[in-house]
């Protein structure tokens, strides 16, 4: 379970939240990721929903819920609070799904969705906030590793590359079937921040998503930038 606090409930509810962060799951699987008894597992999960801490998808499957974002926007972070600006414009322009990630804190093989938009109807690649996606595929991966002095699992050459164009693009690489492309978001200091992202079906989107999109994307990530500025 990790470094706890000493509060044995809170340790294990927190336990229950990133598990359903990394994918969402079953009761089933919730037992196993945690190692936790069912019925622990199900009054955890259970109290959590009751907070919104933990939403259910029409499967059935916790997920994270509605109030992690909320209370994340509770400490006026100026990015997402510009998220919710440009975000929904992003995606009324592509009518595709966009994210916005950071990399995980705690975890640096992990990132995080802070922020997304959905289209109302069709095909969508959902990425609900809260969720930790790995570091090591995507075009959002390729973004927070290439301007970070950590070491990643992308080769130096694909890096260059995206540091070259100001912008990275992946084709099944994050899940089949599904292709994105994402640009750096920069504080004042000029540091990477955040990666926003816009992602859909290969099949609508296309295998070069960035020759799509990209332009799009980086004049999200200057308004990103100048509203946060603004703050």
């Amino acid at each position: 379970m990790g470094q706890g606090s000493g509060i044995g409930v809170l340790d294990k509810a927190v336990v229950v939240l990133r598990a359903a962060a990394a994918t969402p799951c079953t009761l089933g699987e919730l037992c196993e990721r945690t190692g936790l008894p069912r019925a622990t597992a199900h009054r955890l999960a259970v109290g959590l929903e009751a907070h919104r801490l933990l939403a259910r998808d029409p499967d059935g499957r916790w997920r994270p819920g509605p109030a992690l974002g909320e209370l994340a926007h509770g400490h006026g972070d100026p990015l997402l609070t510009a998220a919710e600006e440009v975000l929904p414009q992003l995606r009324d322009l592509t009518g595709e799904s966009v994210q916005l990630y950071r990399r995980d804190g705690l975890d640096p093989t992990a990132r995080v969705c802070v922020a997304a938009a959905e289209p109302a109807s069709g095909l969508r690649d959902t990425v609900p906030v809260g969720v930790r996606v790995s570091m090591t595929a995507g075009s959002g991966a390729k973004i927070l590793a290439a301007w970070s002095r950590d070491r990643t699992a992308f080769p130096d050459t694909v890096l260059d590359e995206v540091r070259r164009r100001g912008w990275a693009q992946s084709v099944a690489e994050r899940e089949a079937g599904v292709a994105s492309v994402s640009a750096p978001v920069r504080d004042a200091t000029g540091a990477v921040i955040a990666a926003v992202s816009v992602s859909g079906p290969v099949d609508r989107i296309g295998r070069r998503p960035g020759a799509r999109w990209a332009d799009a994307l980086l004049a999200a990530a200057r308004q990103l930038e100048g509203l946060v500025a603004a703050r």
